[in-house]
């Protein structure tokens, strides 16, 4: 756990409760043990400090209830006092696998039905806790972050409705747009990557990857993703490329102007590896797409970086793709649902965040610059030289 000197010298803010709501129980009872595990052996000099009181416990899980009537309509209900307390909601709004009761019909939670649940979290709080924060991963209406025409701006208003409710940090990770901080811009606002995380994946399971650029581009999907795929060649000391995304706006497809090409911009790449990075795969199409379009024009390996793999449409065209050699990997973090198939297959990979995402929780119950946990070029640095010995 980095930087673990200036915990040793701090005082939390308050006693910390991780409320895990249905849709993230399982990464919620990681984060719990790691936090279980990194408070038993703290050093910290205030240990004997009331202000310590119940810093060290062997569970920091809030017990609640989020139960539904038989129409549908739901509510919260705390079992446990949060007076004082510093609540951290864990939710991920892309579990579509929790299923209710409305009418006697199953109806699937949606990522609008996540999201009140965690607001009916807050409201049960009653504004009694001493801080509430949010941990969302996969940023709600994320997507929708901007105007084309006459259509809502849904992740501005969340944000704001949410720190309007009392919310006073927000924690997401590689958010389509970072700029959805400006909808409040006085309430703090957190943005992580996982390229420390996609890079121990890749190098574990990939033995014979030389890490340069004469072997190694760093490739973009689109331009939104540029920046993403700038530091990670930059770290690796790789080269970096990008796609361009021809579209027809004359149309729309599932609430999106569909793609005609994918037009290449960057140096020959005939013989490398290509790492493609990018905040998520939706469908896939896209992806999939450019990785053929790199296999012909000449890379000798494909593998496949995203954050959050959603797989919309399934996996039989990754199945297929990869069958056909389009690419040799595809590595996701675990920061949201991914269907149960998807770990049986030979080609993916995950990218374990639990433990970072204990400490990012551990780091701001202790009021730290998140700039400890935030920056990974020195861990990947140290990876790095330890796989080139």
């Amino acid at each position: 756990m980095p930087n673990l000197q200036e915990l040793q010298n701090a005082m939390p803010v308050a006693p910390l409760k991780l409320v895990a709501l249905s849709s993230a129980t399982d990464i919620g009872n990681k984060v719990n043990d790691y936090l279980v595990e990194f408070r038993k052996h703290a050093n910290n000099v205030y240990i004997e400090d009331p202000a310590f009181q119940g810093y060290a416990e062997d569970n920091y899980l809030l017990n609640f209830t989020a139960p539904r009537f038989s129409s549908g309509e739901g509510k919260a209900v705390l079992n446990e006092t949060v007076r004082g307390k510093d609540l951290f909601i864990l939710v991920d709004v892309c579990n579509h696998s929790l299923t209710y009761k409305i009418n006697g019909y199953t109806n699937h939670m949606s990522p609008d039905d996540h999201y009140q649940e965690l607001k009916r979290i807050i409201a049960a709080a009653q504004g009694k806790a001493h801080r509430i924060n949010v941990i969302m991963p996969f940023l709600y209406e994320g997507r929708q972050h901007r105007r084309t025409g006459r259509e809502s701006l849904d992740c501005a208003y969340a944000f704001e409705e949410l720190c309007e409710m009392g919310v006073s940090n927000f924690i997401t990770f590689d958010a389509h747009d970072p700029r959805i901080q400006n909808a409040a811009p006085l309430k703090g606002f957190d943005n992580f990557t996982a390229h420390y995380q996609f890079a121990r994946a890749l190098l574990n399971a990939e033995k014979d990857l030389i890490l340069d650029k004469d072997h190694v581009i760093v490739i973009s999907p689109d331009e939104g993703a540029l920046d993403r795929a700038i530091y990670f060649s930059n770290v690796l000391g790789a080269d970096t490329g990008m796609f361009y995304k021809r579209r027809d706006y004359s149309t729309i497809v599932n609430g999106k102007n569909p793609i005609v090409a994918h037009e290449f911009l960057g140096n020959d790449i005939r013989g490398k590896d290509i790492i493609i990075i990018d905040d998520m795969i939706s469908s896939g199409d896209s992806m999939i797409d450019t990785s053929r379009q790199l296999k012909a024009m000449g890379a000798k390996r494909v593998f496949i970086c995203t954050t959050f793999g959603l797989f919309t449409n399934g996996l039989a065209a990754f199945d297929k793709a990869h069958e056909e050699g389009v690419f040799e990997r595809v590595i996701t973090t675990n920061l949201c649902y991914r269907p149960p198939e998807l770990m049986t297959k030979p080609y993916y990979l995950e990218a374990d965040m639990n433990k970072f995402l204990a400490s990012i929780i551990d780091f701001m119950n202790h009021d730290l610059s998140m700039e400890n946990v935030s920056t990974p070029t020195e861990k990947i640095q140290k990876i790095l030289s330890m796989y080139k010995i």
